[in-house]
């Protein structure tokens, strides 16, 4: 059986394509209080391939490989609430830590937020 360098980097690009697609790009949306929040993620994507054939001796001989990676990396948050639309980025570095770490500060502010703003509306209604 016969393997071309292109026929491996061909298998390899259908493999990585499947997943590099906008759903890992932009995540599952959940939702806090009033708030959709959407995860926005990073994706860096390498892979290498080669063939090669040889005769020595009257044996023939042929080899090929490849190889490829995929990394995620969590980036960043669209926020919805009613008509509005916000973007908030995670700390540089963007490691699943600084998520985590970012996260409940995160959510707490999006909730106070929703709560002073009901608070302002009861205070206006009457």
């Amino acid at each position: 059986m016969t393997t071309t360098a292109s026929e491996i980097i061909g298998k390899l690009m259908e493999e990585l394509r499947s997943v590099a697609k906008t759903e890992t790009i932009l995540g599952k949306e959940f939702v806090v209080g009033d708030f959709t929040l959407i995860p926005v993620s990073r994706i860096s994507l390498g892979f290498g391939a080669g063939g090669g054939q040889g005769t020595e001796n009257k044996k023939a001989g042929e080899g090929g490989g490849g190889g490829g990676g995929v990394v995620v990396t969590p980036i960043a948050f669209v926020i919805i609430k009613g008509g509005e639309i916000s973007f908030q980025a995670i700390r540089k570095g963007g490691a699943f830590d600084a998520l985590f770490e970012q996260l409940p500060e995160m959510v707490e502010k999006i909730l106070a937020k929703g709560q002073e703003n009901k608070v302002k509306s009861e205070d206006e209604a009457g």
